[in-house]
């Protein structure tokens, strides 16, 4: 029996997301998944710490990092269960920790959302169409900003200042490329394979 016409075509207001079918795991968890270091789901400061100096951070920034990162996002993502003093990060809940005042390029249960992505560029990129500079990107954050939330404001902050410092180009440029090898999870293994094969770390 054929399909009727209103089962073959989408909805106006539908959402176009990657991997819809559920066969891929969805970019925010593939994202987080490179400081799970032996891949058993959960990923403690040490990984983290660990995965930020595979990609070439400094001691101190990788110190930093591991403590902000697990302290602010391991209780949110073990709904349920009572605090641990490990800090451990349960990938699978990866979406629960998303904060507000962000970009909308991650939806609530860790997709891409690509319409989002593109708002990022068609908003705030004026010197390069492919790219933001730092005041591009601070226009951004503020323009994300929700009313009084102030977690959400830091996160973003933090996220995007961490980006932009690892990943402008000599023109401090941050790429539209790169930032889409974030929300698809391949930046932070590229970053390490680089980083291995160059030998040098700080």
């Amino acid at each position: 029996m054929a399909a009727s016409s209103t089962d073959s075509k989408p909805t106006s207001n539908s959402i176009q997301y990657e991997g819809e079918d559920g066969n891929e795991e969805n970019g925010l968890k593939k994202h987080v998944s490179f400081f799970d270091r032996n891949k058993d789901g959960v990923i403690y400061p040490w990984e983290t710490y660990q995965g930020f100096r595979a990609i070439g951070c400094g001691i101190f920034f990788s110190t930093f990092a591991a403590i902000f990162i697990n302290v602010g996002l391991s209780r949110k993502t073990r709904p349920g269960k009572f605090p641990s003093l490990l800090f451990p990060i349960e990938i699978n809940n990866i979406h629960k920790a998303k904060h507000g005042s962000d970009t909308g390029v991650s939806d609530g249960e860790g997709r891409f959302v690509n319409s989002k992505f593109e708002e990022i560029f068609n908003k705030h990129a004026r010197m390069n169409t492919n790219a933001l500079t730092s005041g591009e990107l601070n226009a951004m954050l503020l323009a994300n900003r929700a009313p009084k939330n102030f977690g959400g404001w830091l996160g973003s902050y933090v996220e995007w200042k961490i980006l932009h410092s690892l990943c402008k180009d000599k023109n401090g440029l941050l790429h539209k490329d790169t930032i889409r090898a974030v929300y698809d999870g391949s930046l932070f293994e590229q970053m390490a394979k680089e980083k291995a094969s160059s030998g040098k770390y700080e």
